[in-house]
């Protein structure tokens, strides 16, 4: 796939994937394979990878609204994954308006997977309210309703604002505190202690530094509270790295006091150029990953910023990743000391998945 070069054409692209519930943890460890695959195979140094294809972000959204505290359940103790409540390892997106029913806590025991992200939360009829995909309000029957049982397996899940369809909060929103209030609402509901924003419209300064205002006062209050908010963002990445209107962005909400722990790269993976090549089709991930590198640590302020880089690669085909590529991958994900992995678009075939989810940990 060639490299985007129109930013609101990459993101416009991005329609969430509809693959069947029981592939989806699968799909996610096998694209987050890909892209190690793609990585591993330039130099070991953290500084290997340079120029990816075009972005197609696969990511959905729901159509229901947020369940109530006491619909999602009480939360236990929890038996996290991470002492810091950040993510790790390999992350399985949940699209919960297309598959509603996705079992976390079978997934935690059966696929192994610990970290889930659930997407998207956007505005709906009302500005200052955050919904499932921005629809009407349903009752039991979401993936979020599960969550008291993941963590009592052991397992955990964080939250994703904005995405491909319908509007981040911040963009309609325009009031602080309210924006602020709407944010903790879905925090408060689910016990999240880290969250995630795709962001549509990184050129909008007001939108950018509302949004990075309340992320910094939600910070302030866990804090305060004895606890930790996680935050990143999951942005496209081309060969040219990431879009300068998102970095600017990234800069934007660092200076105006929200701590970003990483970055999300969403990275499209082709096809192979021919058969039994089935290395051409990553390097460009990899190359993706080099040049966002330097973009990421001086918009972050850092000046190595590897262990703040998250990837997702997305497969166009279940073909696209290889156990082989599978093993490289987290080879050099270990090396580098990556975020953590994810995967979006077509599923992997279910022996490279296994592979991808238990080697992660």
């Amino acid at each position: 796939m060639p490299v985007a070069t129109d930013r609101p054409a990459a993101r416009q692209a991005r329609e969430p994937g509809t693959p069947p519930r029981s592939l989806v943890a699968l799909a996610s460890a096998a694209l987050a394979l890909t892209t190690g695959v793609a990585i591993w195979l330039l130099p070991a140094e953290a500084g290997d990878d340079r120029a990816v294809p075009g972005l197609d972000a696969r990511a959905g959204v729901t159509a229901s609204g947020l369940a109530t505290r006491s619909t999602a359940g009480p939360s236990p103790a929890r038996s996290v994954v991470s002492s810091t409540g950040r993510p790790s390892g390999f992350v399985t997106f949940v699209d919960t308006v297309r598959d509603p029913l996705f079992n976390l806590p079978e997934a935690t025991g059966k696929d192994r997977v610990h970290w889930f992200t659930l997407g998207h939360l956007t505005t709906g009829r009302r500005e200052c309210v955050p919904t499932w995909g921005g629809g009407k309000e349903r009752d039991g029957g979401l993936v979020a309703d599960r969550l008291s049982r993941l963590r009592a397996a052991g397992g955990d899940a964080g939250l994703a604002f904005g995405g491909p369809v319908g509007r981040e909060l911040a963009a309609a929103c325009t009031d602080l505190d309210r924006l602020v209030a709407a944010y903790r609402q879905a925090i408060d509901t689910f016990d999240a202690t880290y969250i995630d924003f795709e962001v549509q419209d990184p050129a909008d300064a007001e939108t950018v530094l509302r949004r990075a205002r309340a992320i910094a006062a939600l910070q302030r209050e866990a804090e305060a509270g004895g606890r930790s908010l996680i935050v990143s963002f999951t942005l496209p990445v081309t060969g040219a790295g990431l879009a300068p209107s998102d970095q600017t962005m990234l800069r934007s909400t660092r200076e105006a006091g929200a701590e970003i722990t990483a970055v999300n790269l969403l990275a499209t993976v082709g096809p192979a150029p021919g058969p039994g090549l089935t290395r051409g089709s990553l390097r460009p991930v990899a190359s993706a990953v080099r040049a966002a590198h330097p973009q990421i640590a001086e918009s972050l302020g850092e000046p190595v910023a590897w262990s703040r880089i998250a990837l997702t690669p997305v497969l166009s085909s279940s073909h696209d990743l290889t156990p082989v590529n599978a093993r490289r991958l987290i080879a050099f994900t270990s090396r580098n000391k990556l975020a953590w992995l994810s995967i979006r678009g077509a599923a992997p075939t279910p022996k490279v998945a296994r592979f991808l989810t238990v080697s992660t940990y």
